[in-house]
C-alpha cells in the first residue's frame, strides 16, 4: 500500500498535479531508504511538520538505482537519505556544503570530503544477537548476563539447556538476502585489522576464505543458529515478521538483527525485556563487539533543478531533526532511533537501541564496511540463503564469494 501510494504521489508530481500536505511553506521532496520508518515519515513530515510542504517517497530499488534514475531524470530529490558509500561517489558532485550547520559540532558521524560535510547522520545503529531476556530466565531460572555466553561453546551449552527446559527451537533466523549478506557475511570483512587490505585481496581473486578463521568462525556459530532454528525445515520460506513475532513471544530466545527490528518487535510485546549482545565465537576476547556506527545519511541536493529556497528548506529539516525538541522527539521516541548527536539527551526509548547506546559509549563497536557493492547482498545473499537450507556447504559458499569478489567492478573509497 506504501508503494503504491508513493508511486501516485510520483505520477501526480510527473503530471504536474498538486499533491496535498498538511504544512504549508516551501514544497520539497525526501527520499527515505529506511523501510521501517517510512510511514512515520509520512505521517509526520507530510501531514505535521509545520515549517513546509514536504512530500516522502520510498523506493524497494537500491539507493544507488534509486538515485541514478532521478538524476538521469533531472528530478532529484531535494533531501535524500542514502547509505554511506552514497555520499562518496554522490556528495561531492551534487550535495550541498553543510560545514557551516549549527549540528555538525554535535556530532563525530557526519561525513566530510576534501574539507565539507556533506553528510547528515540519521542515527547509530549495530547488530548482532537478539536476545528476549524473559523468555530465556523463565527457563533457566537465573538472570541471563549476555557476558556469560560470549564462546560459542557457552553458547551451545545455553541452547541446550532452553531446549531441555522446553524451548524446542531457540533461535530465528531472517532469510531475507539483506540480512544474511549485508549483515551476517559482512561481519567476516569487517572483523579484522585492515579491512580494506582484505577487500583488495577479494578483488585482486587472492583471498583464501575457505581457509580463513573469521570466516570459518563465523561460519560455525552460523551453524548452531540454523541448527536451532525454529524454521529450518522450510528455512527458505520463514516471514521476517512471523520471526520477530516468535522471539517477541518468547517461543523462540535469540535472532540475528539490529537495533531496527524493533519497529517491528514493538508492535507484539513493547514492554518485553530484550537487548543485543555480540555473535558468539571462540576468539570472543578479541571480538566481543557489535558491528554498525553512524547508519544512514542524508544529504540536500546541489543541482540547478533544486531552488535556493528549497535548498534552503532542506537545510531546516536537517536542523529540525537534530536541534529543535520536536524534531528530536520524532527521530528518539517515534522512530525509535539512536541519535548520532551529542546534544540530543533523550533517553533512547527501546531496548534495542539501549543496548547499543551501551555498547557505543563504551566504544565496544566495530565500524561498519560501507563501500559493499550494490549487488553484493543479492548475489552473495542467494549463496547464503543456499548454505541456510543445506543447498550449498561452506566450501561451496566460500567458492561463490571468491568468484563475487573477484568478477566485481571496485567501489571506489
Amino acid at each position: 500500500m506504501r508503494k503504491q501510494i508513493s508511486l501516485a504521489m510520483a505520477a501526480a508530481m510527473a503530471l504536474g498535479m498538486a499533491v496535498p500536505a498538511a504544512a504549508e511553506g516551501t514544497p520539497i521532496t525526501f527520499f527515505n531508504s529506511k523501510m521501517e520508518i517510512q510511514t512515520q515519515l509520512e505521517e509526520k513530515l507530510q501531514d505535521d511538520y509545520a515549517a513546509d510542504d514536504v512530500t516522502v517517497y520510498y523506493s524497494s530499488d537500491t539507493v544507488a538505482a534509486e538515485m541514478a534514475k532521478v538524476y538521469s531524470a533531472k528530478t532529484p530529490y531535494t533531501v535524500a537519505m542514502v547509505d554511506a558509500k552514497d555520499i562518496y561517489s554522490l556528495g561531492v558532485e551534487y550535495g550541498v556544503d553543510l560545514s557551516d550547520q549549527d549540528w555538525v559540532a554535535n556530532t563525530t558521524q557526519a561525513i566530510e570530503i576534501d574539507g565539507k560535510v556533506l553528510g547528515f547522520p540519521v542515527c547509530v545503529e549495530a547488530r548482532g544477537l537478539i536476545y528476549n531476556k524473559t523468555a530465556i530466565e523463565e527457563i533457566t531460572g537465573e538472570e541471563f548476563v549476555p557476558e556469560n555466553y560470549k564462546t560459542l561453546d557457552a553458547f551451545k551449552e545455553l541452547l541446550d539447556t532452553l531446549k531441555e527446559g522446553g524451548m524446542e527451537s531457540p533461535v530465528a533466523i531472517m532469510k531475507e538476502d539483506w540480512s544474511l549478506a549485508a549483515h551476517y557475511l559482512a561481519m567476516f570483512y569487517e572483523e579484522r585489522e585492515d579491512v580494506n587490505a582484505y577487500i583488495d585481496a577479494l578483488y585482486a581473486g587472492e583471498a583464501d576464505v575457505e581457509g580463513d578463521a573469521r570466516f570459518n568462525s563465523l561460519m560455525d556459530t552460523f551453524d548452531v543458529l540454523k541448527e536451532n532454528n525454529y524454521a529450518k525445515d522450510a528455512a527458505g520460506a520463514a516471514v521476517r515478521e512471523d520471526s520477530e513475532m516468535y522471539l517477541a513471544d518468547g517461543d523462540v530466545a535469540f535472532m540475528f538483527g539490529g537495533n531496527w527490528d524493533w519497529a517491528v518487535m514493538a508492535e507484539f510485546d513493547p514492554e518485553g525485556e530484550y537487548g543485543i549482545m555480540p555473535v558468539p565465537q571462540n576468539d570472543a576476547e578479541e571480538y566481543y563487539t557489535l558491528v554498525g556506527g553512524g547508519s544512514k545519511y542524508l544529504f540536500v541536493d546541489n543541482t540547478e533543478y533544486t531552488t535556493d529556497e528549497q535548498r534552503e528548506a532542506g537545510k531546516a529539516l536537517l536542523n529540525w531533526f537534530a536541534n529543535d525538541p520536536e524534531g528530536q522527539d520524532f527521530l528518539v521516541n517515534t522512530c525509535a532511533l539512536v541519535p548520532a548527536f551529542s546534544n540530543i539527551e533523550l533517553e533512547v526509548a527501546d531496548p534495542l537501541g539501549q543496548s547499543v547506546k551501551a555498547f557505543a559509549d563504551a566504544d565496544m563497536l566495530t565500524p561498519s564496511y560501507n563501500y559493499l557493492p550494490d549487488d553484493h547482498y543479492a548475489k552473495l545473499g542467494q549463496s547464503m540463503q543456499a548454505y541456510l537450507t543445506n543447498d550449498l556447504d561452506r566450501a561451496g559458499l566460500a567458492a561463490d564469494i571468491v568468484e563475487y569478489w573477484k568478477n566485481t567492478t571496485p567501489v571506489e573509497r
